[in-house]
């Protein structure tokens, strides 16, 4: 591993341990086994350090949802989508640490994050705006809110299962793939338009569905097919500009 992964990882480990206000950069040295001097050549300030710690599993977590978009098409769902972006998030305790906004953790250093990464915040959320309205277009997300409307449900929905984790963890189902399930099935009822209204199943998803035999599975595939033909390019972007911003933070 470089020594800048070696930095990140440490700062990362450290955020999460002990919180943005105790951690110093000669401790994140001491873990990453190089001098203090090594940690300033690559960045300038702690506060930047921890900026790309953020950056970098943001972008993780951009990258595995475009991995999954590619693997099955039907990942552009939304109620695919935000259950991989949580499968994502209860695997990170950084992502836990920022997307729960835990102020233990964070400290100020989560108003010093949402004003850096402002704009790149601002472009994540044209991307699941473009997003649902390329679904709309072909059919797979419902037309009886305005998407405006379905993105403030859609991202209020999941900001509820993310605090959720610290709220009631003693009431949750213990298995995470069980959360997960929730929160698709409750974004599929709230948006999508696959689901059966007379059983409440979903075709399009059910891994016991045939869609060679089953018409409307079929067609949510298709439609699915021909959407992510579009999503992912707005993802690729996304991914694109995370990049940018961590070298944006990097000592030149």
């Amino acid at each position: 591993m470089e020594r800048g992964e070696r930095i990140l990882e440490a700062a990362g480990e450290l955020l999460v341990a002990w919180g943005y206000r105790r951690v110093t950069i000669d401790e994140i040295a001491r873990r990453a086994r190089v001098g203090k001097g090594t940690v300033y050549l690559h960045w300038k300030t702690k506060d930047a350090l921890f900026l790309a710690v953020v950056l970098q599993a943001k972008l993780r977590s951009h990258r595995a949802q475009t991995a999954r978009m590619r693997v099955d098409p039907l990942e552009v769902l939304p109620s695919r989508m935000m259950s991989g972006v949580y499968r994502d998030f209860l695997a990170d305790p950084v992502l836990r640490a920022l997307y729960s906004a835990d102020t233990d953790v964070l400290g100020r250093f989560n108003d010093i994050a949402k004003k850096e990464l402002a704009e790149l915040t601002s472009y994540g959320d044209q991307v699941v705006r473009r997003s649902l309205e390329v679904l709309r277009e072909h059919g797979l997300v419902r037309l009886d809110m305005d998407v405006v409307q379905q993105q403030y449900a859609l991202l209020a929905t999941a900001s509820g299962f993310f605090l959720t984790e610290a709220l009631l963890h003693d009431r949750a189902p213990h298995a995470a793939e069980e959360r997960a399930r929730i929160l698709a099935h409750t974004l599929r009822g709230a948006l999508e338009t696959s689901a059966d209204p007379a059983t409440g199943t979903d075709p399009a998803t059910d891994p016991g569905t045939d869609t060679a035999t089953d018409p409307a599975a079929a067609r949510t595939r298709v439609a699915a097919e021909a959407a992510v033909l579009e999503i992912i390019p707005l993802y690729e972007r996304l991914e694109e500009l995370s990049e940018q911003e961590m070298r944006r933070q990097l000592r030149h």
